[in-house]
């Protein structure tokens, strides 16, 4: 399997991260490696991994590459059960999929609604630790089962935007049949008093926070990459 793109990816995110330390804790944590692990393979103690992840110390881009090709010969090791199940989403060019970014750090379903200019449409608390921006339309019309698993990046803890929604509904029944459920959900260009009676009911059932905004998909995205990735 082919490991460069990957740890490209990965590297470029801890690097350009607010916080170097928590990145790395969150790619640690996806491929389920202890910081135990991690130190073995870079030969160092796993306090040093500490020290990096608590922001003690402050990682070069020399380190960030061997902490990740680390986790890779680790994912290897055990036969690829993150990278297997991850790549094509990595590196899928889906027209559908508009936008997909995982976070430096966790953010408040309040934080993320109020960088959209959303509204809440009910109670459910959760941390948000990324977003992909989906074309419903395009996703619709070319979407099978296992497409729909694109959309969850390297984690399903994060918000899902549906864009181009009429009421809702065609949305949230596919989040409703599947195995993986996002952080939270956003759909865009619809207020809430448009919003499918179902729609809500699917959203308050899975517990998942429902957000409804008409902010301009460019701006959306421009101003979540600039605060949380």
């Amino acid at each position: 399997m082919e490991f460069r793109s990957i740890a490209e990816r990965i590297c470029g995110n801890i690097v350009l991260a607010e916080s170097s330390g928590e990145a790395m804790r969150k790619w640690r944590g996806i491929f389920s490696a202890t910081q135990s692990e991690v130190a073995k393979k870079l030969g160092i103690s796993a306090s040093v991994i500490s020290d990096y992840e608590s922001g003690r110390r402050s990682p070069g881009i020399s380190f960030v590459k061997r902490f990740v090709l680390s986790l890779l010969e680790l994912d290897r090791e055990r036969g690829y059960p993150t990278l297997s199940k991850y790549r094509h989403i990595i590196e899928s060019d889906s027209k559908a999929i508009l936008d997909m970014v995982e976070y430096s750090k966790a953010v408040s379903v309040e934080d993320f609604c109020s960088a959209v200019e959303g509204e809440v449409m009910n109670n459910f608390e959760r941390l948000i630790h990324g977003h992909t921006f989906v074309d419903s339309l395009v996703a619709i019309m070319s979407f099978n089962a296992f497409d729909f698993y694109r959309l969850y990046g390297l984690t399903s803890e994060r918000a899902i935007v549906f864009t181009q929604v009429s009421t809702g509904r065609s949305p949230m029944v596919a989040v409703r049949v599947s195995n993986l459920k996002p952080a939270a959900v956003v759909l865009h260009g619809i207020d809430a008093a448009n919003v499918d009676g179902v729609a809500v009911k699917i959203a308050e059932i899975e517990r998942i926070p429902l957000i409804v905004t008409e902010m301009e998909i460019d701006k959306m995205i421009k101003r979540l990459r600039r605060k949380f990735a």
